[in-house]
Formats: C-alpha cells, sequence, structure tokens
C-alpha cells in the first residue's frame, strides 16, 4: 500500500508528547526508503515520522538504518540452546533466556519459537518429545519478565508419528501458540524424496549411526507413514481449525501437495522444495516461506529450490531464519543485491509486515502512525549487518 505521511513536510511541527525521537536516520518504511528522516514515539507506539531535520532533538542515528522489528515465524534454534551437547540437557529455563538474548540482540522482536510436537523410540534426535517442558519454560521465563522479544509458539507436527495427534492437542489451547504446521520428513517423500541426503543428514547429526541403524530407521517411518499419516494428518487439520490456529505446510514438492494445501486453507507453505510447488501455492494466495540461510549461503544445503531464485521469480513473501537467527537480517538487506528488481523496502517486508500480517498481528511489522514501536537501528560494516539497538513497544531491550 502507499504510506501518506502524517503532514506535509513544510509544515512540520513538534510530534505529540513524544517519548522518543530518532533523528538523521535512513527510515525504512514499508513502501520506500527515506534517506534522511526521524521517527517520533510515544506510549508504546509510532505516533509521526518524516523526511529531512527532525521538528525536535532526539537520538542520532548517524545515517544507520531504522528498521521495523523483525518478524520470526519458524525457528528452531531454541533446542540447541536445551540440548548444547549430545545428550546434554542445559536448564530448561536458562535455555530459553539465553536463547532470547540471542534473538533480540539479532533485531528480532516477534519469534514464533518452532516446538517439535512428537515422540519416537529409539529416536535419532536429542529432542525428542521435550515440547511441553520447552512450552512451559517460555511461559515461565515471560511471566518472570526475562524475555526481551515476544514470543508465541509454532507446534511442528510430524504427521506419521503415532502419538502426535494426543501431544499436539495437550499444548493447542495455550493462548500463546498461534501457529502449527504439517511436516512428513517419511524417507523418499517431499523434501527427501532422496533417501540419500537424509541418510547423510543422520549419519552427520547423531555420530556413530552405522548403516544398519540408519536402514532400521526408515523402515520404522515409512511403516509409521503407511500406518497414521493420512488419519493423523486429517485430524491435526480439524484440531487447528477447532482452535483457531494458522496451518502451514512444510516441504511441498509436488502440484498434489499444493492442491492438499490449498484444501485444508493453509496460510503459509514453508520451504517448498521446487519452483513448480512454489510458483503454484504463491498463485494460491499461500504466503510461500524460505529459509534466509539458504540465500545467505547462496542454495540449498539439502540441493532443494534456491531462495533467491523464488525471489527473483517473483514467488517469495516471507523469509526464516530457520537455524540461525542472525541469517534474517543478512538475508533480508542482501536480497536486493542477490535479486535485481527488488528494493530494500520490498526486502525488509519479507521479514517484517508480510509475516505480521499473515499470522493476524497487525499491530506491528512496519513503521507507520498508530502501530506499535518495534524498531531496530542496523549499521552495516565490512558487508555485515548488526542490529545495534533494539526497542520493543519503545522501550529499549537490546
Amino acid at each position: 500500500m502507499s504510506l501518506v505521511l502524517p503532514q506535509p513536510l513544510e509544515k512540520l511541527r513538534a510530534p505529540r508528547a513524544a517519548d522518543h525521537v530518532f533523528t538523521n536516520a535512513r527510515v525504512v518504511l514499508a513502501d520506500r526508503v527515506i534517506e534522511r528522516g526521524w521517527v517520533a514515539v510515544a506510549d508504546g507506539k509510532i505516533v509521526e515520522y518524516g523526511e529531512g531535520r527532525a521538528p525536535e532533538s532526539g537520538e542520532d542515528i548517524a545515517g544507520d538504518l531504522l528498521m521495523p522489528g523483525l518478524i520470526e515465524l519458524h525457528t528452531d534454534h531454541l533446542e540447541a540452546h536445551y540440548v548444547p551437547r549430545p545428550k546434554v540437557y542445559w536448564n530448561p529455563i536458562a535455555a530459553v533466556v539465553s536463547y532470547d538474548g540471542q534473538i533480540a540482540s539479532c533485531g528480532i522482536t516477534t519469534v514464533f519459537d518452532s516446538l517439535r510436537v512428537w515422540r519416537e523410540e529409539q529416536a535419532a534426535e536429542d529432542v525428542n518429545g521435550d515440547a511441553s517442558i520447552l512450552a512451559q519454560a517460555i511461559g515461565t521465563a515471560r511471566d518472570s519478565g526475562l524475555l526481551r522479544a515476544e514470543h508465541y509458539l509454532h507446534l511442528r507436527c510430524e504427521v506419521p508419528m503415532p502419538n502426535v495427534v494426543e501431544e499436539a492437542a495437550e499444548l493447542i489451547g495455550r493462548p500463546d501458540v498461534k501457529l502449527l504446521s504439517l511436516m512428513d520428513h517419511t524417507p523418499g517423500q517431499r523434501q527427501f524424496r532422496d533417501e540419500e541426503k537424509l541418510r547423510t543428514y543422520y549419519r552427520g547429526k547423531k555420530g556413530g549411526m552405522d548403516g544398519a541403524a540408519v536402514d532400521e530407521m526408515f523402515a520404522r517411518r515409512i511403516e509409521f507413514q503407511r500406518l497414521y499419516a493420512e488419519a493423523n494428518y486429517r485430524d491435526l487439520v480439524k484440531l487447528a481449525d477447532l482452535h483457531g490456529v494458522p496451518l502451514a505446510s512444510h516441504d511441498d514438492t509436488t502440484l498434489e501437495h499444493v492442491e492438499q494445501a490449498k484444501r485444508d486453507a493453509v496460510a503459509i507453505a514453508e520451504f517448498p522444495t521446487t519452483m513448480e510447488s512454489a510458483q503454484a501455492l504463491h498463485a494460491a494466495r499461500i504466503s510461500v516461506l524460505m529459509g534466509a540461510p539458504n540465500l545467505v549461503r547462496g542454495g540449498s544445503h539439502a540441493g532443494n529450490i534456491a531462495t533467491a531464485d523464488l525471489a527473483a521469480a517473483g514467488c517469495l513473501d516471507i523469509l526464516s531464519s530457520d537455524y540461525v537467527p542472525s541469517s534474517l537480517l543478512m538475508a533480508a538487506l542482501a536480497l536486493p543485491d542477490a535479486v535485481s528488481g527488488i528494493s530494500l523496502a520490498a526486502a525488509v517486508r519479507t521479514v517484517t509486515k508480510t509475516p505480521a500480517e499473515t499470522v493476524g498481528l497487525h499491530d506491528r511489522g512496519e513503521i507507520a502512525t498508530g502501530k506499535r514501536a518495534d524498531v531496530i537501528r542496523v549499521h552495516i560494516a565490512k558487508g555485515v549487518p548488526v542490529a545495534r539497538s533494539v526497542w520493543l513497544a519503545g522501550n529499549r531491550v537490546a
């Protein structure tokens, strides 16, 4: 949409009861960049902004970028803090606080913590069925005033697992659950149509897992998919609908997957693996989410479609940091150089306004009058962007 300044530039006046004024900044709006501008904040909201010299003194941003706080919809990075070494489980509240500090320092002001909602005997992953522990730790940290960013929960449901519906049902009634994703990592399916890629992943993920152990796990997961996936998928869709929680598909690969996502009113398609599926999803007005690390690295570590290629094709809507929190800011600012025709304002929308609106958070995600004052100051040195200061609802948190 086209933003209109609160008043003509020649009639600038002092902001209304401003608590804080940011001056001398490159202000990134939803549709353009003010190369030298100012923003005024009061009562936790943006009250005015403009071009040129600010009408009153304030904090000099010294030509750095002033952007909306970043919105992260899918990161499982909390698990790396909870299990920092194989079979080493950290205090869950301490893990949440450490993770939150990293999130905030990367400029992320709203984060959807992706929790793995399933259990598996003889699991290849160290985090196995611990979603309730981490959800409780996030709630305790929040209630104790220990968090800098605003945290919501994203339930990652592995559809073929026998007890996934029951475990999701235990969590979905929480008020902070705002997204549920439907995943299927069965060997030979979606992201891992090439089973050898999945073998390589697990050999690196869990040292000492030999070929026979991988074969046994693959056979078990293929059997789970045959026995449980279809019924679990239907029940998870019904559960999300009952609680009004938006749905995300995961690793859509074929047009059949796209049709399934359309039938079930999926809002977000996470990490589609092919150009064909991504274009069809985008055409169906399902927001296409891709990995920021994919863009920063120059391609997918699993050999799937590159984020930059989807952006060039006009079907990238949202970026996610996935497993590297700092990649969200890096990718957004690198996108205009990686893909011609994408402006800085459009690139920043993929990590702010679009993800916020897709999940119904209409009070944030852009620098606009009346929006919540989640803003970040970004300095770029040696080609690396750094969030030098971070404000949540007008309060500095990093």
